[in-house]
């Protein structure tokens, strides 16, 4: 008798929790498409002084680079050894930024519908895409060595007559044949510790950032892959070309369909690649996009549409009633490694022992590109902020500021 009242008692609880479970869901605001809705900073219980002085801030804090994005580009990674751009440039607007409380929009400035280029905040669409394979059984697991799916590519616009120099050459392109690069994982992919060798829309490897000394430029020993972090463009862009042979269509339009429509996201975003990084899949000329605006391209998109996919990441991958992104798949996102602790996958940043945010505490994560663009999302505040063109140094201050607004 006493086993009977125990298991209805429990059964009463778990259909208790279900219903609160059920209630906070459905109370959970998502914007709607083209329409989301704004609350005052008062209206939510947040300091409207506070507020200001943030959007006062990050006005004042403009980063120093020419707004002609082009211009831009040649005093910093146009300097690099094939640092030519490939990609298009377009002209940044000013200062902008939204902040996102408990869904809704508390405060806006700048140009938030202004597509800009976005820099390496790409490399988050473009880890979701990957993602996105994962989940459907494109690629069967991330510890998968990626030349498994690979088959060699013929990159678009060949000469029909090859010249005698050419001859015997290889006509296509073979993205992970070396030793090296057939032991390479996805996962080691994702977390930029793949080290990959090669040279990949005439860029090598080894010209992304460098190495000061000259003479580990060429032919040194690879690291183990895993092993070693290092932030490179032209790895980034040979995932790139990876996915889009997975996927076998354009990945512009994998994310459109599968993620950004079903956020609500604009129709204004756009996402390229470079001139030269065309191939020929399934008889038609398709372009492989970049994981980030280092030598032009990449993603270009509004500041709104960014807040969106924040709002994405702080719920695990979940919008309303549907699980977009798994929640596995962002909790690897969020995973660091010992090769580099503040890092998950493309270009998940961690706050790991609040080492780049001392301010915010060691459960934030941000998306990071170039410019500054940051999507900064803090699950313990139900908090997503963008902010665009802002000094790199003024990042913790800015996450400071917007703190502050929640004391009491």
């Amino acid at each position: 008798m006493t086993k009977k009242i125990c298991w209805r008692f429990l059964l009463v609880v778990l259909s208790i929790n279900a219903v609160f479970a059920q209630k906070n869901k459905a109370e959970t605001y998502f914007p709607a498409s083209n329409n989301w809705l704004v609350k005052t900073p008062a209206e939510l219980g947040l300091n409207p002084i506070k507020i200001q002085e943030v959007i006062a801030f990050a006005k004042e804090n403009e980063i120093k680079n020419p707004r002609n994005m082009e211009v831009s580009h040649y005093q910093s990674f146009g300097k690099e050894p094939f640092g030519f751009a490939i990609g298009p440039f377009a002209d940044r607007g000013e200062p902008t930024g939204l902040i996102i409380y408990k869904g809704y929009i508390v405060a806006t400035w700048g140009e938030p519908s202004r597509c800009d280029i976005t820099h390496s905040v790409t490399k988050s669409f473009l880890s979701s895409v990957v993602g996105l394979a994962v989940e459907r059984g494109l690629i069967k697991s991330v510890n998968d060595t990626v030349a498994s799916y690979i088959p060699p590519i013929e990159i678009y616009g060949q000469p029909v007559n090859r010249l005698a120099d050419d001859f015997g050459k290889p006509e296509m392109l073979r993205l992970f044949d070396t030793p090296h690069n057939k032991t390479i994982t996805w996962d080691a992919m994702l977390r930029q510790t793949s080290d990959w060798e090669g040279t990949l829309w005439g860029k090598p490897d080894w010209a992304d950032r460098p190495d000061k000394d000259a003479s580990q430029w060429l032919n040194r020993p690879r690291n183990k892959q895993g092993s070693v972090y290092e932030y490179n463009d032209v790895r980034v862009n040979a995932l790139s070309l990876a996915a889009l042979s997975v996927w076998r269509k354009p990945l512009p339009q994998v994310l459109k369909e599968n993620l950004m429509d079903k956020i609500g996201a604009s129709n204004t975003w756009r996402w390229t690649g470079y001139r030269s990084s065309w191939i020929v899949l399934d008889g038609q000329a398709v372009q492989s996009v970049s994981g980030g605006g280092h030598w032009g391209g990449g993603m270009f998109i509004n500041a709104y549409d960014m807040g969106r996919f924040g709002l994405l990441s702080l719920h695990k991958g979940r919008w309303k009633d549907q699980q977009i992104l798994s929640e596995n798949w962002v909790n690897q996102a969020l995973t660091p490694t010992t090769a580099q602790p503040t890092y998950g996958y493309m270009n998940w940043f961690l706050n790991t022992n609040q080492k780049l945010l001392p301010s915010a505490s060691s459960n934030v994560f941000y998306h990071l590109g170039n410019g500054v663009n940051m999507i900064y999302v803090d699950p313990d505040h139900e908090l997503v902020m963008v902010t665009r063109w802002i000094a790199n140094d003024a990042l913790d201050e800015i996450v400071k500021k917007v703190l502050e607004a929640f004391s009491k």
